[in-house]
């Protein structure tokens, strides 16, 4: 039972990092306007994950809201 745990487990972490991946990609494909749509929608998450990731993805371009 532990080792199908630790299978689920690590497959659970995998499909993560993958999906993770996919996001960043996605907002990295942003072009400038739906980046700049995207932080404004998320502008009070100031903690949250694509809050973050959008934020570090318009300090690349140097974008402000």
């Amino acid at each position: 039972m532990l080792k199908t745990r630790i299978k689920r487990r690590a497959i659970e972490r995998d499909q993560a990092v993958t999906c993770l991946a996919e996001i960043k990609a996605s907002i990295t494909a942003l072009n400038d306007e739906d980046l700049l749509d995207l932080a404004d929608i998320f502008v009070r998450d100031t903690r949250g994950p694509l809050t973050a990731i959008a934020a570090a993805e318009m300090d690349k371009r140097s974008l402000r809201l």
